[in-house]
């Protein structure tokens, strides 16, 4: 091939991957005969047909996190970013490591592979299932995923907390360190937030389920971590590279930095604050700045540290502080960390706050904001990121159950996987996990969820099921 057709097979393969799974998605709510996803078959067909006039095979082979047709790497826009990651996860539910087309394929061998792969996702072996149901199809089959390794579903877990809490203990560290008048280099951060940055990479809902859990006395330190959390996720759906997660990671810890200079009996009033206490609070970005730019070393991160820190109170509008003679426009990271900073904060149990919201008010609220407080296009890939129905809201099932989204759906966001808690007799059970995207015989959901409640009224522990 020369160069050219080398461009068409690569812009051909990367809209295949894409096409498979937006068949499969709409399939999922369609029936697979619906003339919407015969459209969508069509299409399909015509783009593998089109890479045989080239190929005498193609396969698509899931390696990791990415899709390689031909031994070639896809790489994908920002605009294929959630049809690729639902095709991953799909793949790897159903320990599917590739699908090999030889020859012409008609419409009935597509239709009955996406049938074969929706009802897997049932199965106790869907690799087998599958497999099954292509016998009598000639033009394609499957292979089982490469090095599938059986590990103790606690180990990443483990990992994860580890992770968590080593960055807990780093933060307030280097924030007792910065009180006290120590030189201190932020870049030591690096090796903390790089860890996370691979968590995140590899195990990004347990991560994000870390953050879920508000049981915490020392507010200040897990809000910090959180928050860096949160804005690594966002920047990978975002698609930053490692290098610039990092950094995200780095400056979302230090947003806050400036709190340390408020008093403690204001800044742990349990009661409302007056105003000249709240004056003396927005005080909190320009001290951030002061204290950032005393440290050891002047570099590229400490600067846009400090330049987060003065921003991230300010508003997408600029409305709120502190206020500047001229209009500017917000940093990147500053749209980025504002979002998980008011995110987490709404939904901690904070001094002044005892009575956190729930995971979707706050979404709702931060909503009502968008293009005033917050970046209106960020804010839709932050809540598509945590889901309608983010890790650790408690909801109410049709089938009387009562459980805890454990892990959300990036491409169905009513449909999270669910952990159950309370069967429908009213019994404490130890937590099944339940897939709201599974269908039933009929075709139907088994489960969906009628209303979100509060843990507190249950006096549900959020650590005890989510750690």
């Amino acid at each position: 091939m020369d160069s050219n057709e080398d461009i068409a097979v690569n812009r051909i393969s990367k809209e295949l991957v894409n096409q498979i799974s937006v068949v499969i998605r709409t399939s999922q709510i369609h029936d697979p005969n619906n003339v919407a996803v015969s459209a969508l078959i069509d299409k399909m067909i015509s783009m593998i047909n089109g890479l045989l006039a080239y190929e005498q095979m193609i396969s698509i082979e899931l390696r990791g996190d990415f899709f390689y047709v031909n031994d070639s790497r896809i790489r994908y826009t920002l605009e294929y970013l959630l049809n690729f990651e639902y095709l991953v996860q799909e793949f790897k539910k159903r320990e599917l490591g590739a699908v090999l087309f030889r020859g012409k394929v008609a419409p009935d061998d597509i239709q009955v592979f996406v049938r074969a792969f929706i009802a897997s996702g049932s199965s106790q072996k869907p690799f087998e299932a599958i497999e099954d149901k292509l016998i009598t199809v000639k033009s394609l089959s499957v292979d089982r995923l490469k090095h599938i390794v059986e590990k103790n579903s606690f180990e990443p877990r483990k990992m994860v907390k580890k992770t968590y809490f080593n960055a807990v203990s780093f933060t307030k560290g280097v924030i007792n360190k910065i009180k006290s008048g120590e030189k201190v280099n932020i870049r030591k951060a690096k090796r903390v937030v790089e860890t996370m940055v691979d968590q995140i990479l590899e195990q990004e809902q347990l991560l994000l389920g870390m953050t879920a859990i508000k049981d915490y006395d020392e507010y200040t330190y897990h809000h910090s971590v959180n928050v860096s959390v949160l804005s690594i996720a966002l920047g990978q759906r975002l698609g930053l590279n490692r290098k610039l997660l990092t950094e995200l990671g780095i400056v979302a810890i230090f947003h806050d930095i400036g709190k340390m200079d408020i008093p403690y009996d204001i800044l742990n009033k349990p009661t409302n604050f007056t105003e000249d206490e709240w004056k003396i609070i927005r005080k909190h970005p320009v001290w951030g700045v002061k204290a950032l730019l005393k440290l050891k070393k002047l570099d590229d991160v400490t600067i846009r540290s400090a330049i987060v820190a003065f921003e991230h109170h300010m508003n997408f509008d600029l409305t709120g502080y502190p206020k500047l003679r001229k209009n500017l426009q917000l940093d990147f990271f500053s749209r980025i960390i504002s979002l998980a900073d008011q995110y987490d904060a709404m939904t901690s149990s904070r001094v002044y706050s005892r009575i956190p919201l729930s995971p979707d008010k706050a979404l709702s609220i931060m909503m009502e904001r968008a293009n005033a407080q917050l970046d209106p296009l960020l804010l839709k890939f932050f809540v598509n990121m945590v889901g309608v129905f983010p890790i650790g809201t408690m909801v109410m099932l049709n089938t009387k159950e009562l459980g805890l989204v454990y892990e959300s759906n990036q491409l169905f966001a009513s449909r999270p996987r669910v952990m159950i808690i309370i069967d429908k007799e009213g019994r404490r059970i130890k937590g099944t996990v339940v897939d709201l995207a599974e269908k039933n015989d009929q075709g139907t959901f088994a489960r969906t969820i009628v209303r979100t409640m509060d843990p507190n009224k249950y006096k549900i522990n959020l650590a005890e099921y989510l750690l």
